[in-house]
């Protein structure tokens, strides 16, 4: 005898009328061996004798099959497979999107408008059957119910997030309320959430459909806000002890953005959320390279609107980290500018000085020098002693970069000698990699190794990848000077390591690699590296860093054509 439950949370959610001897009865018909008993369900309340099988979403080419088995077409238009994909291939959402397109007889651009115009309210068809429907009977179940009046509430944050919430957080982002593991536990038992990666998190038409259409309105989102406004507040440096306790950014950084993105949207003159943005961009600069969708919203401010040059100051610094740097230094000049008029002279000498790392990276050393200088001066004028010692670094690079040798050496000796007195270890460790370089360029080998290994030991005490990345990359290139070409792969390999999947400097390894090739005159592997170092580059925008892969390849290329020769 084959016995089918379908829809069964009704009758066994256990604070349903009768839940108990119903349940009872279930549990006995499971007992019997001429009997199968088969329960479809949300809840996950069912006999434990029973083999619990998670029903999935579908597979993209089923989604598609039971989409046009019903909105028969001979087309397939991209538009209808973005559709499916927005559905996260969600059966009863496919179903009802094909039935409402096939009743309302609309083709595929007016289904494409309907969705974009109004998402998961145009699930309903002419048989009164609606995705709202089923989601609403689930939260009219007694087990919802019980919960309490904010359970609703929790649901729209999980909503709300494109990455759900992580079950690190649930305590510390809802501090008012007092079940909250409860809940979110009945949450996946109801089948409204579910686990993945560490998140707990909703199939996209719940999302759409659960999200709050007023974000303001939601006290517990509003709360939750607060929450991730006060944990970025605090000051992400590699001095300080808090700084790898900053990494949380790494796996939160879409939902933060999104929420910074919506409440910039809401409300563009409310300082806590811009303060916040500055603070995500910082989080971001330390700990995970990439830009924001939020760099549109921020040029777009007011000029005279007080967080716009921090803001502006930490998106050049994510341009910089992706070498994008036309665009770091159009907007450095707009942040010198509102400096300037605001008479900030410490925040006018620390931009001059980020100009000219960028006209360093860019090779305009002539530049570069004088704003260097001109940041210099700024600080012995105003007695600012924290801001020497950056600019003397800085002027290192560049008189380094103009082959101006001896000046370069004393100016990156100074730095060190002020960051020390300072105890800034992070800065003494980038002195004596700006050291290291200026020694290798003399030809005083012992003397570059001796300060590229001591920023080495300063760097792994930390464990700082960024550092560590570019000394490795540093001796690699030392290694291969002297022909000691396996030491030099091995450190190539090292800073890898460190590259924590940033794209960017990946993209230098790459093109570190075709140097090597080239140097060994293996030129059809260099071509190869260079190429895709320039992918990586033009992708990325790095305009300068893409213009010396093209010298290289023409310099790999002329060298191919001399041998053929």
């Amino acid at each position: 005898m084959l016995i089918v439950l379908d829809n069964a949370e009704s009758i066994l959610d256990p604070q349903g009328a009768n839940a108990q001897e119903i349940y009872g009865v279930v549990e006995e018909l499971s007992q019997f061996d001429n009997i199968c008993l088969c329960v479809t369900s949300r809840i996950t309340t069912i006999p434990p004798d029973c083999k619990c099988l998670d029903v999935p979403t579908l597979s993209a080419d089923a989604a598609r099959s039971t989409f046009y088995r019903i909105y028969d077409t001979s087309e397939r238009p991209d538009p209808i497979n973005n559709i499916l994909e927005q559905l996260e291939f969600h059966p009863l959402s496919i179903t009802l999107l094909a039935t409402v397109a096939h009743q309302s007889k609309w083709g595929t651009n007016r289904l494409k408008r309907e969705w974009e115009g109004r998402r998961t309210s145009v699930l309903r068809t002419e048989h009164n059957k609606s995705l709202a429907a089923a989601i609403e009977l689930s939260l009219s179940s007694p087990m919802f119910q019980e919960l309490g009046p904010d359970a609703k509430a929790l649901l729209g944050v999980v909503a709300f997030f494109p990455q759900g919430v992580d079950e690190n957080n649930v305590d510390w982002l809802f501090p008012t309320i007092s079940n909250r593991a409860c809940i979110f536990d009945k949450f996946c038992m109801l089948s409204l959430t579910y686990r993945s990666n560490g998140f707990i998190t909703m199939l996209a038409p719940l999302r759409d459909y659960l999200s709050p259409k007023d974000p303001t309105s939601s006290a517990v989102l509003c709360t939750a806000k607060d929450c991730y406004f006060t944990r970025m507040s605090v000051d992400v440096d590699p001095e300080e002890s808090g700084f790898e306790e900053a990494r949380w950014i790494t796996s939160e950084d879409v939902n933060v953005e999104h929420l910074l993105n919506i409440f910039t949207s809401i409300d563009a003159n409310s300082d806590s959320v811009w303060d916040a943005s500055a603070n995500f961009m910082k989080h971001l600069y330390w700990h995970k390279k990439r830009l924001v969708v939020l760099g549109p919203r921020i040029e777009g401010l007011p000029d005279d609107h007080r967080s716009k040059p921090e803001c502006l100051f930490w998106l050049s610094r994510l341009f910089d980290l992706v070498g994008n740097l036309m665009d770091r230094q159009r907007v450095l000049f707009h942040v010198l500018k509102l400096l300037r008029e605001q008479g900030d002279d410490l925040g006018v000498a620390i931009t001059l000085r980020e100009l000219s790392d960028t006209n360093q990276r860019m090779g305009h050393c002539k530049e570069g020098i004088e704003l260097a200088m001109g940041a210099l001066e700024i600080c012995e004028r105003f007695g600012i002693a924290t801001g020497k010692a950056p600019c003397l670094d800085s002027l290192a690079r560049l008189l380094h970069e103009d082959k101006q040798l001896g000046t370069a050496e004393e100016a990156a000796s100074c730095a060190i000698d002020l960051f020390s007195e300072q105890g800034n270890q992070y800065r003494v460790c980038q002195s004596h990699r700006t050291l290291g370089e200026i020694y290798r360029s003399k030809g005083e080998l012992e003397k570059a190794i001796h300060h590229f290994e001591a920023a080495l030991g300063i760097a792994s005490s930390f464990d700082w990848h960024f550092q560590l990345f570019w000394v490795h990359y540093s001796l690699a290139q030392l290694s291969f000077d002297q022909g000691k070409v396996d030491d030099a792969h091995a450190h190539v390999e090292l800073a890898k390591l460190h590259t924590v999947g940033d794209a960017y400097s990946m993209g230098h390894i790459i093109q570190l690699q075709a140097g090597f090739w080239c140097q060994q005159r293996q030129f059809e592997e260099a071509k190869s590296e260079v190429l895709r170092a320039a992918e990586v580059f033009e992708e990325l925008g790095a305009t300068g860093d893409l213009e010396k892969c093209r010298e290289l390849l023409q310099r790999i290329e002329q060298e191919m054509e001399n041998l053929i020769a």
